[in-house]
């Protein structure tokens, strides 16, 4: 890496094919049953998967899905997914499973579940949802995957088809440990893995298990359970009108039936239903998902975000209008963002993600001193805001601020000690004061949130170099044999899945 402070980027033609080959593969076989019971202990991929080792098995694939060109690393959508995720599982009968909800860029109405409790959700999906409590019916539904073990007990069931899928990804996160390659391989295993819904077929009686389980959640955490009704009613009516052109593939990866609509909406009338008042954050990433996750140009998106500032009041159409201002900002038209963000902010409507596009707009504008201040009232205001101490850093940064910067990101490392991009900015920040040692020992932090293993040692490898410190070396030394012994772990890990 020598001493830059950047991912590895594969060129994204060859890396599309690779994924689409390398996932290719493992689709061309199929289970169409879910299996039942746990399957004993043995050689290969057959092995049990206890929660224990699923997690580490999850962490893996995730380590790598992050990298993932698909993977929506914004930090308004991903605080608010972790948020939704970690409240429901809050309400369930097992409060203390790990939970991680994370958005990728796919325009189709989809969700799955990786090992580990990790539930993906395509922006599709968070688009077509007309309310919170719709969105939160399905997060719900792949909680309860989670909770029975569903996809645990899929991946090592006795069947060919399932060793196969095993030792594919095992075999390509391997490579991505390697170093050789990393970021492909990595992706290729993140692409496998988010397949696994449909590689499994889940039985009805699953589904109906999942069901069950995520209404309770959507009840106990305080969300409408009309709203799973509604949402299934909707995958079921997009599933019949776009049978064969692929805008039915919930329904083809979570098999809908009569069914399964019956026995929701039957559970539904034996409680009373609370009314639920969607929170703000919800219209703001709906908006923000829609302008994301559109592929050659912004107009489906501005239509329909237009639609909405003329159809509807208050917050939702403040977001309408902040969606608008994020398609203008992403296309570098500064004077219609700031029109657009006027609007959202009219009749004294705000929020976290409108003030932190106020302060980028400001910053772009070479407005620093009103960015700064902007920043400064807004942290104020909003002190839980991921995305508003990242827009206080960028304001603080553009007025060469970094003794300022670095002491305010070690305090967000402690109130968010898993967010990979504190770490990069905090590295970023002791390079321009001239504190090499300090800011490649950061990087390697970094690179090891994101699942760059090989990478991390060799930033703590020169930072090794750059000191003349004996106790500083040594820690360096320490944390060096740390990440070599979690790549062998790793390493020996997933070898037990290739065999």
């Amino acid at each position: 890496m020598g001493r830059k402070f950047s991912l590895h980027r594969a060129r994204p033609g060859a890396l599309q094919k690779f994924v689409a080959l390398a996932v290719g593969s493992v689709l061309a076989f199929s289970v169409h049953a879910q299996p039942s019971g746990l399957p004993s202990m043995g050689s290969a991929s057959s092995a049990e998967l206890s929660p224990a080792l699923e997690r580490t098995l999850g962490d893996a694939i995730m380590e790598q899905g992050r990298r993932d060109p698909t993977y929506i690393n914004d930090p308004d959508v991903s605080q608010y997914l972790a948020g939704l995720g970690k409240h429901l599982v809050a309400a369930s009968s097992n409060p203390a499973q790990h939970i991680e909800v994370f958005a990728i860029r796919d325009p189709q109405i989809n969700a799955f579940a990786l090992p580990g409790g990790y539930v993906g959700i395509h922006s599709g999906l968070v688009v077509a949802s007309d309310n919170e409590s719709q969105l939160a019916s399905v997060v719900a539904h792949e909680i309860g995957h989670v909770l029975q073990r569903h996809v645990a007990r899929g991946m090592t069931q006795q069947a060919q088809s399932s060793h196969l899928m095993m030792a594919s990804i095992a075999g390509a996160l391997l490579a991505a440990l390697a170093g050789s390659g990393d970021l492909a391989m990595g992706v290729a295993a993140f692409g496998q893995a988010a397949a696994v819904d449909r590689q499994l077929g889940f039985s009805r009686q699953a589904e109906q298990e999942a069901d069950r389980i995520g209404l309770d959640m959507l009840r106990r955490g305080g969300f409408d359970p009309n709203g799973m009704a509604q949402m299934f009613g909707q995958l079921m009516n997009a599933s019949r009108l776009n049978e064969g052109t692929g805008g039915g593939l919930y329904a083809s990866t979570h098999p809908l039936s009569i069914q399964r609509m019956s026995d929701i909406q039957n559970r539904i009338r034996e409680a009373p239903s609370r009314p639920r008042q969607d929170s703000d954050t919800y219209w703001y990433v709906r908006a923000k998902l829609r302008v994301l996750q559109e592929r050659g140009g912004q107009r489906s998106a501005e239509a329909a975000l237009r639609r909405e500032a003329e159809n509807f009041q208050g917050v939702r159409r403040s977001a309408a209008w902040y969606g608008l201002a994020y398609s203008a900002w992403r296309q570098g038209d500064l004077a219609a963002t700031k029109t657009a963000l006027d609007a959202a902010r009219e009749g004294g409507v705000n929020s976290p993600e409108i003030a932190g596009l106020g302060i980028a707009l400001a910053v772009k504008q070479n407005r620093l001193d009103d960015a700064l201040a902007q920043a400064e009232a807004a942290w104020k205001r909003w002190p839980q805001s991921l995305g508003i101490a990242l827009a206080r850093v960028e304001a603080l940064k553009a007025k060469k601020q970094d003794s300022q910067i670095v002491p305010f990101l070690q305090a967000r490392i402690k109130q968010w000690p898993d967010e990979p991009r504190l770490y990069q900015q905090l590295a970023q920040s002791f390079e321009r004061l001239g504190q090499g040692v300090e800011a490649r020992r950061n990087m390697a932090i970094y690179y090891e949130k994101v699942g760059a293993l090989p990478t991390a040692v060799e930033q703590l490898q020169q930072a090794r170099n750059m000191s003349s410190d004996f106790y500083v070396q040594s820690q360096i030394d320490v944390e060096i044999r740390r990440l070599q012994e979690k790549v062998r772990a790793d390493r020996a890990l997933l070898e037990r899945f290739r065999q």
